[in-house]
């Protein structure tokens, strides 16, 4: 099967009211994405689909893990990720002209003849977002396991430095 398509949920034949599906990530899923700033992807991706008369409620939720370069000293570190992402799909006659003009980045429309709805795209938006900003560990787990204790120490040699200046 064509890893794409196990992205397809064919929402057509599903009757109204709740359906789960699950995903596991792992890096080969970000083949066809640009290059990622992390590895050894193993995300849990439980999505909730609760079919209504001419609108979907999606929610995504992720768990699991990746490896990250730290931002503080260079070595791998692994990071936990958990979140969760809401998306309202609405059916509608001209679903381009009614994205385009949507403010909302919650709600997206797809036509009133689609059958499938494509996840792969939101799936990797959602992980990518999971993400934090800065890539390190807690100031209790500095000098642990992940880190690069040299770099540390030159850190702390510069420190006076540049607090002098």
């Amino acid at each position: 099967m064509n890893k794409r398509r196990a992205f397809d949920i064919p929402f057509v034949g599903l009757k109204p009211g709740e359906h789960s599906f699950e995903f596991f990530i792992e890096d080969a899923f970000f083949e066809t994405y640009p290059t990622q700033d992390f590895s050894n992807c193993k995300v849990n991706v439980r999505l909730t689909l609760d079919k209504k008369n001419g609108l979907m409620l999606l929610r995504f939720e992720m768990e699991g893990s990746v490896d990250v370069v730290c931002d503080r000293c260079g070595n791998q570190l692994p990071l936990d990720l958990w979140d969760e992402f809401n998306i309202v799909v609405k059916l509608v006659d001209d679903p381009d002209r009614m994205n385009e003009q949507e403010e909302d980045p919650d709600m997206f429309y797809i036509a009133q003849g689609a059958s499938h709805l494509h996840i792969a795209d939101w799936v990797y938006e959602f992980i990518t977002l999971s993400m934090p900003m800065q890539k390190q560990c807690s100031e209790a787990q500095i000098g642990g396991v992940y880190c690069n204790k040299e770099v540390l120490q030159m850190l702390q040699q510069m420190k006076p430095d540049i607090d002098n200046n």
